[in-house]
């Protein structure tokens, strides 16, 4: 009788700027096959809400859509979203994303999220009912006026005239007309998913902890944050909802916060929502052992990013997990003290550090696949090595 090998489920992110996550999952379930080559493999592509989120729907099952819309400065992008049944998945950092642009303290106060509402409409238009948002990897801090202009909402100055769009002009924000706003929206489930929470003011706020990535120097950094106070107390005058009190309205540079403000959009942690999404309960509820990681598992890492997400999940399905990253910058006692199993990163398997990034990125994952897998203990691959019954229905297939 063949022995049948471990049940170990694959479930990355992306590796930025080096692997997506369906090439992250591909390459660690070779590093699998090649430590133990009856091992029974599947492979969940994840993500936190930022970029990646419309992969892993697609990975679910979702249908690829492509939209032309105004990028984060007003040129031309397309960008691409997702379609499952009647909902939309839409990342706002492919349409008004840091990427789209190169950071300047002019940029940070004239980026706004415009193109992401025509994404919006978009699916307004395909008569999908509801509508994910996911909002990592923004350029601006216009907390979500310009994806609500998009949709038909007005805001003026004290003389009746539009704001500029962008964080910058937000000072003169004294009015919200609603009257023009899209009345499909009424019909709509519209919910914002992201990896980090944060307030929308503050020492912890989206200006305090994001605003300087996005290029605002000291003093647009001041107006940024007048501009999301203002913003605040204009919409608590418009409906009553009090942003500021929010740990999540902060979400790419107060977008969160906007949306819930005068659209009364729910938030989601964005790992929870790929969880649901991709029924990461049910496949742990198979393995006998998970993989998880993204290009750079770190400090930040711990702050709700989605490799933490699975190795939440696994923690308390009772799954060990294995760390396989990019590069690893946190000390062994934490990733033992968080439940990792054992560990190995890209960068230390590879000559160079900067190998581990290029284009034999793949070839470097495998090989620290490989190498935690070894690393693990006499007792840990006892209990992977498929001796004991299944935990949860048939065995799978290689996906």
């Amino acid at each position: 009788m063949t022995d049948v090998g471990p049940r170990v489920l694959v479930a990355p992110d992306k590796f930025k700027g080096t692997l997506t996550g369906q090439q992250a999952a591909e390459a660690i379930s070779a590093g699998v096959i090649e430590w133990a080559p009856t091992a029974q493999v599947r492979t969940v592509v994840v993500a936190d809400g930022g970029e990646g989120t419309v992969e892993a729907a697609l990975a679910a099952g979702g249908t690829a859509t492509t939209t032309t819309v105004r990028g984060p400065l007003g040129d031309p992008v397309t960008a691409t979203w997702a379609v499952l049944g009647t909902m939309a998945v839409i990342e706002l950092s492919a349409a008004s994303g840091l990427q789209l642009l190169e950071p300047s303290d002019d940029t940070a106060g004239r980026a706004h999220t415009f193109g992401t509402g025509e994404l919006v409409r978009a699916a307004l238009d395909h008569g999908l009912t509801r509508i994910v948002i996911g909002v990592g990897g923004s350029a601006s801090t216009d907390g979500g006026t310009g994806l609500l202009a998009a949709l038909g909402a007005r805001f003026l100055d004290a003389e009746g005239q539009r704001v500029e769009l962008g964080g910058a002009d937000l000072v003169r924000l004294a009015a919200i007309d609603l009257s023009g706003l899209d009345p499909r929206l009424r019909d709509v489930t519209l919910t914002v998913v992201c990896d980090v929470a944060a307030p929308l003011l503050g020492p912890d706020g989206a200006i305090a902890m994001f605003s300087a990535q996005k290029g605002a120097g000291a003093e647009t950094q001041q107006v940024l944050e007048r501009g999301l106070s203002t913003l605040a107390a204009v919409i608590g005058r418009a409906t009553g909802r009090d942003i500021a009190a929010l740990d999540w309205a902060g979400a790419a540079g107060g977008t969160a916060g906007g949306l819930y403000g005068l659209l009364g959009a729910e938030y989601v942690s964005g790992i929870d929502f790929i969880a649901d999404l991709t029924g990461l309960a049910e496949h742990l509820a198979w393995a006998d052992l998970v993989i998880t990681g993204e290009g750079s598992f770190d400090r930040q890492s711990l702050r709700g990013k989605a490799p933490l997400g699975v190795i939440d999940h696994a923690g308390a399905a009772q799954v060990p997990v294995v760390l396989v990253a990019g590069r690893i910058q946190m000390a062994d006692e934490e990733l033992r003290r968080i439940g990792v199993r054992s560990w190995a990163s890209a960068e230390d398997s590879a000559p160079k550090p900067r190998q581990a990034v290029g284009p034999a990125a793949a070839h470097w994952v495998r090989q620290a696949t490989r190498r935690a897998l070894d690393d693990l203990g006499g007792d840990e691959v006892a209990a992977v090595s498929g001796s004991r019954p299944s935990r949860a229905g048939p065995a799978a297939e290689h996906d």
